[in-house]
């Protein structure tokens, strides 16, 4: 990489590093991590174009996040997850037909209309009453795309397994292998299985999407199946124990699982999950309370895993242990 560093007046190589930086914006002093290129011949500062446009995006990022602001990230995200443009949004809620654009090329919206698109994103009833409400306002089209899409959302959110899945075997495996597991527990175990399973024989285990949510991964439709038992143990009476359809080396797979985490508390496994770069990489921009449907990647499960194989080298699907004790105790002792 090179650069023009004014003080050697020659066109150099240079190396990023971070730094603490600090801006007053509207009297509020702004703490962020930023960059600075360094010239490695004299080693002062030099201007980097790519550099000072990182500096501003962790300022508004760190500023929003002070304030309480939705981010840009977060306004593309309802536009994609009710399939709706900018114009129509704005329309729909009263707003003038250029306020979304505004917002998405980088101007920070107030308060109030943050907290209105919050709501939003994470309330799909109240995207809903909306859209019905104004649905004037926008054209046919925009109404009919909108309104599949929540009709889709619903479809998903109510999802109730009468069709068993791969994952519904595994769960029933999981939930008859294992005395008091919680719904907390049983996602992070869905979580290791999946990432060790895909480890040891380079396939998924099934084809469920995963989310960034507070308490660490999950998987949304499984949360609605077992929501209401809150923090108590599962206790499922409809499964027929019987039919279990997994494989040899799935099952052995998930034994190791349960010996290995299964024994912690689903706290204990939410912290664990919270040290690990699929999760911590997926919610990078929230705050630590902050609600979200990002969805863990596949392929960032996958390579977290398959590195975690290499470095512990993992032999046999028993060396599962190495791991779970060294990331237990490097929390915990």
């Amino acid at each position: 990489m090179l650069g023009f560093c004014e003080k050697c007046h020659d066109m150099v190589e240079y190396c990023i590093r971070e730094k603490k930086m600090t801006k007053n914006i509207k009297g509020k002093e702004i703490e962020y991590i930023g960059k600075v290129a360094i010239c490695s011949k004299c080693g002062s500062e030099i201007f980097i174009a790519d550099v000072r446009d990182y500096n501003l995006k962790m300022l508004d990022n760190a500023f929003r996040e002070k304030e309480g602001l939705i981010t840009v990230s977060e306004i593309e995200l309802i536009l994609d997850k009710y399939n709706i443009g900018k114009r129509p949004l704005s329309l729909l809620l009263g707003w003038g037909e250029g306020t979304l654009t505004r917002y998405l090329d980088g101007d920070i919206p107030t308060k109030q209309y943050s907290d209105i698109l919050k709501t939003i994103l994470n309330d799909p009833k109240y995207m809903k009453k909306a859209l019905e409400e104004n649905k004037d306002n926008v054209t046919d089209v925009a109404y009919r795309r909108c309104s599949e899409a929540l009709a889709e959302i619903e479809k998903n959110d109510s999802i109730t397994f009468k069709s068993e899945d791969k994952i519904d075997h595994v769960i029933k495996y999981l939930l008859v292998s294992c005395s008091d597991i919680t719904p907390l527990a049983l996602q992070k175990l869905l979580y290791y299985a999946q990432g060790f399973f895909k480890a040891f024989t380079g396939e998924y285990l099934f084809h469920n999407n995963c989310e960034a949510w507070v308490h660490g991964p999950v998987y949304r439709s499984v949360y609605h199946k077992y929501k209401n038992y809150g923090y108590n143990p599962i206790e499922e009476s409809e499964y027929d124990w019987t039919n279990i359809e997994l494989t040899k080396i799935e099952k052995e797979v998930l034994d190791s699982v349960i010996r290995n985490f299964g024994c912690y508390s689903g706290k204990v496994l939410e912290k664990m999950t919270h040290a690990e770069m699929p999760w911590s990489c997926t919610r990078v921009g929230l705050r630590d309370d902050e609600s979200s449907d990002r969805i863990i990647e596949k392929e960032l499960i996958s390579k977290y895993f398959e590195d975690i194989k290499l470095k512990y080298n993992m032999l046999n699907i028993s060396d599962i242990s190495d791991y779970s004790e060294d990331i237990f105790n490097k929390l915990y002792r």
